[in-house]
């Protein structure tokens, strides 16, 4: 296109989206609001799928931070086609790397920054991760990564070290196998970073 000063011009500007390795989906979970006897997991709901960057900022600004829930409400992040329960079969034979947070400034800031090195695949054993759940609970808030393959020391050790690394803790994070948890709330962690 030619402009009437003779100038170039450039036609209609389209977007170009940037496309993730895979499809991530968000869940939110108000356990506060459920039912006297009602089974864990019914009140939980699939909020939105994306697989780009643009659709990743998009929601992240428009979804509320886990600081900004109600208290015992979980914002999860798992790949498309993981459910973020334990029965499902990508975390059956799983566990979780958890950590805690007392100041909600630092759970926004571990939660973000964990959110951006899944989508961005940051970690080695990225198949191995199912996804994020962050906790919102009165007296300490949770932060926990889970994973497929308790059994796999060598990949857990890793992504619990790289996750330490990304969001920046100092103090000991324990992994914990799903199986463990289901038998025995006071279980110790199987692993330590």
């Amino acid at each position: 296109m030619t402009s009437e000063d003779g100038r170039e011009s450039k036609g209609p500007e389209t977007k170009q989206t940037h496309r993730l390795e895979r499809k991530w989906t968000f869940w939110f979970d108000n356990q506060s609001k459920s039912k006297q006897g009602a089974a864990w997991g019914t009140s939980l709901r699939k909020v939105y799928t994306f697989d780009t960057v643009e659709e990743f900022w998009c929601l992240y600004d428009q979804i509320f931070r886990p600081s900004k829930l109600p208290a015992n409400a979980d914002l999860h992040l798992f790949k498309t086609g993981v459910e973020p329960k334990w029965e499902d079969p990508e975390c059956a034979n799983g566990g979780k790397w958890t950590v805690t947070s007392s100041r909600k400034a630092n759970l926004d800031t571990m939660w973000l920054e964990t959110l951006m090195a899944l989508i961005g695949e940051q970690f080695d054993e990225s198949d191995e991760i199912c996804g994020v759940v962050a906790s919102v609970r009165q007296r300490q808030d949770k932060l926990a990564l889970w994973t497929k393959t308790s059994t796999n020391e060598a990949a857990q050790m890793s992504i619990g070290r790289k996750w330490k690394e990304i969001i920046d803790v100092t103090d000991k994070i324990t992994y914990s196998f799903h199986d463990d948890s289901r038998r025995d709330k006071s279980i110790r962690g199987r692993y330590n970073v």
